[in-house]
């Protein structure tokens, strides 16, 4: 059954198990494809409160505008697949889109952008459970460290526990760490390569095995630094996109250096594909797929 984005909300009235029975049809496929390497496109921002794009505080708030972007996205050669929350997930696979795709389900989506609480970072989204329930592929989840926010110590402690119920269900488990302060109230990054060596080093050892356990990880300040850091483990890993900003260009020689790397297998990215700062969908799509 293929439907469009404008039946969504009368199938998901009159029929809320079309969900489950799309995602009992749905064809599967391995994580790692025949190019051995993962091109992801990654939408779970919304659920963060987290909406804004460039100068356009509220555009991921266009529900029906994300998933036609998603939907070309995904039909891009050499995108293997998506990574967002449960309910952008179901919106996609009722539309049908998700066949032979890698489907990742955003696990802990509480510590909302913004907020005092933010990072206490509770697992409001899929739980292990889930992911297994709805045949997905992986699982993802945000480690923020701030030495400074005991909140940071609950995120720690439910990511170990995360790691082993996917673990025991055999199911891939992407990590995104960093550490993080508070900068005039707000959350920030840090970037330098011995903030991201710490943060993997972190990230590596949580949980009673490490067997599942990928990394999810942005590009340093200096990209040069980003050989010496991904010494730090053995464990596979994939660059976070990030924000594109006006340099183009510069970001994505950024992301070409780092993925040379030989624990780097492939790269997830999300607001800079799909509201890309010039261009269309399709050629910032391609051009990412082309640095793999």
């Amino acid at each position: 059954m293929t439907i469009s984005i404008a039946d969504l909300a009368t199938l998901r009235a009159r029929h809320p198990e079309a969900v489950a029975e799309a995602a009992a049809r749905r064809v599967r496929r391995p994580l790692i494809g025949d190019s051995g390497r993962l091109m992801i496109v990654a939408a779970d921002h919304p659920a963060r409160g987290a909406l804004g794009v460039g100068n356009r505080p509220l555009a991921m708030a266009d529900r029906a505008e994300l998933l036609e972007r998603l939907c070309v996205a995904l039909s891009r050669p050499g995108v293997d697949g998506v990574l967002a929350t449960a309910d952008i997930l179901d919106d996609l696979l009722l539309l049908g889109v998700l066949d032979d795709k890698v489907v990742m389900g955003s696990m802990n989506r509480g510590g909302l952008a913004g907020a005092a609480f933010e990072m206490d970072d509770r697992f409001t989204g899929h739980r292990a459970q889930d992911i297994a329930r709805l045949r997905f592929d992986a699982g993802k989840l945000l480690l923020r460290i701030d030495y400074a926010d005991p909140g940071s110590l609950t995120t720690l402690e439910s990511t170990a526990r995360a790691v082993d119920e996917m673990a025991a269900l055999r199911l891939p488990l992407f990590v995104e760490p960093f550490m993080s302060r508070r900068v005039d109230g707000r959350v920030r990054n840090d970037l330098s390569a011995e903030a991201v060596t710490r943060s993997i080093a972190i990230a590596s050892g949580l949980g009673g095995t490490s067997a599942y356990t990928w990394l999810k990880l942005p590009v340093t300040d200096d990209p040069d630094d980003m050989a010496e850091v991904l010494e730090t483990s053995t464990l596979p890993a994939v660059l976070l996109g990030g924000e594109v900003g006006d340099d183009q260009e510069g970001t994505y020689e950024k992301w070409r250096k780092a993925l040379r790397q030989p624990t780097v297998q492939g790269l997830v990215v999300g607001r800079s594909l799909l509201y890309p700062s010039s261009g269309t969908v399709e050629t910032a799509v391609d051009t990412a797929v082309g640095l793999l």
